[in-house]
């Protein structure tokens, strides 16, 4: 269970975002981002934050720009700093989803090189993932851009 009070606002965020409130939760994402240092703030936090902003936004260049800050900050996510969180996912666990966003934005913009190179990397990481609603999301999502590349 998810102990961070920083992440569960970030998952009150991310339900404005899925509830159509985008503009919402874009406001309380940047507030959040600034509250936590921006760059300079706790990795997952940053992660998490960069990772559910990319979703957020409505300009593929601007996602981009969040799911390679969500990327770069998981690679600085220890498995401490997680379990302290209270977060189920591994360290591990968060890279098919990055590279599976980075893919599509790639994609989107038309680096069809760069999205392959992402959805080989997603490809590679999915293991990490159980066999839980979540997995199967990111699953799915790999066979969706997967046919959309071919």
């Amino acid at each position: 269970m998810i102990t961070d009070p920083t992440i569960l606002r970030i998952g009150e965020a991310v339900q404005l975002n899925h509830g159509g409130e985008r503009e919402t939760a874009r406001r309380m994402f940047e507030e959040i981002w600034e509250e936590i240092g921006g760059e300079q703030g706790d990795p997952l936090q940053r992660c998490t934050l960069a990772h559910a902003m990319a979703d957020a936004q409505d300009d593929v260049e601007q996602e981009l720009l969040w799911d390679q800050r969500a990327l770069t900050a998981a690679g600085l996510i220890s498995k401490e700093r997680i379990a302290e969180a209270g977060v189920a996912l591994s360290v591990e666990g968060l890279y098919p989803s990055l590279h599976l966003n980075l893919s599509e934005c790639y994609r989107k913009l038309g680096d069809l090189d760069r999205a392959r190179e992402h959805l080989k990397q997603a490809q590679a990481t999915i293991g990490a993932l159980g066999d839980d609603p979540y997995g199967q999301l990111i699953r799915d999502g790999l066979k969706k851009v997967t046919e959309l590349l071919r």
